[in-house]
């Protein structure tokens, strides 16, 4: 058994990646000999290359050179000279479907909301009440308990990122703790407003508190803006550092800031303290952070929460009352609870 050539596929989100880890490490366990690749998509590369359970990371670029059919056709031709025994599918699409359908693999394990759930060897019932990472272990078959699926999602750093870390971030700040501040999101009604998280940025410089606004180049200008009046004792590290590094910087904080979305997962890796904050969506649909010491915060009195699994460009009822009704106060006092404990 131990000579298992398994594909893993998730394309999604980043966040969607890491959460994938906590059952490719229990398969590697389970086939310890195995040889274990993942099909992903460009920006989530990073992470299965630095996972020590994953044998190849495979890209898909479905959005570029594999976005046409004949194109997708070409690559799983070559793709399946890898003679896989087993494909295990978190991802759910019809572009990923057909790929099983081509690699005709003879053990295929698939959610059963899946796009043509039929052409699965084997389905996994997708339980929604469930967290991600437990999901995603049903579909590997590990029996877990109630404490035992939080797995944290193990990622390799090394001493070039701890060294680039350093020339950006001071000693005294690494050493001393900080709060890290993740207020971006590619859905705008995840994002809790910008001028909250200023208020937030201004409390914990004037308690004496530093403070290390992280996030992607896209990120840049909304982090500036939380630091528009340069305050010393925050740093703005946007667009700086890679999903690894990130994950390495985090594992200095003292506790994380983070809307509903990758970061937040970034902060279980590190092991550091999570408060994540829901605005549109819901910690019900399985995406909260799960580590020791993390914890969430929404308004949930609101008729028309959660309007959507991932979220809008805008909120469709023009209020944004699950944001704004949540107090930038209520989440400051909650993360001076979470600094206690």
């Amino acid at each position: 058994m131990n000579s298992e050539r398994i594909l893993f596929i998730q394309t999604a989100f980043i966040g969607d990646a890491i959460l994938s880890l906590p059952a490719i490490q229990k398969l590697k366990e389970l086939f310890p000999d195995c040889q274990i690749d993942v099909l992903c998509i460009p920006q989530s590369k990073e992470i299965f290359d630095s996972s020590p359970s994953v044998s190849n990371s495979i890209v898909l670029y479905k959005k570029g050179i594999h976005k046409s059919l004949i194109a997708t056709y070409k690559f799983v031709k070559e793709l399946k000279k890898n003679d896989y025994t087993k494909i295990y599918s978190s991802h759910r699409s019809l572009r990923t479907a057909l790929i099983i359908l081509m690699l005709d693999v003879r053990d295929s394990y698939g959610f059963d909301n899946a796009s043509l759930k039929h052409i699965y060897k084997n389905l996994i019932e997708y339980d929604l009440s469930k967290h991600e990472v437990q999901r995603n272990l049903d579909l590997i078959g590990f029996d877990y308990d109630v404490n035992n699926w939080k797995i944290i999602p193990e990622l390799r750093s090394n001493e070039n990122v701890k060294n680039k870390i350093k020339s950006y971030i001071s000693e005294n700040d690494l050493d001393r703790g900080f709060i890290a501040i993740a207020a971006g999101s590619i859905w705008e009604t995840k994002k809790y407003p910008a001028e909250f998280y200023k208020q937030i940025v201004n409390y914990f410089i004037e308690n004496k508190k530093a403070v290390v606004l992280i996030g992607g180049e896209k990120d840049r200008q909304l982090c500036s803006s939380l630091n528009s009046e340069n305050l010393t004792g925050v740093v703005d590290a946007s667009g700086l550092f890679s999903i690894i590094e990130s994950v390495e910087l985090l594992r200095y904080s003292d506790l994380l800031l983070s809307n509903d979305s990758a970061p937040t997962h970034f902060g279980v890796c590190a092991g550091t303290k999570v408060l994540t904050i829901y605005c549109s969506t819901i910690p019900q649909f399985g995406f909260y952070p799960y580590n020791y010491k993390s914890s969430f915060i929404s308004y949930d009195d609101l008729y028309c929460k959660p309007c959507g699994i991932h979220g809008y460009k805008s909120c469709p009822l023009k209020t944004f009352d699950c944001a704004f009704k949540l107090s930038y106060k209520q989440i400051i006092a909650k993360a001076e609870e979470m600094l206690r404990d």
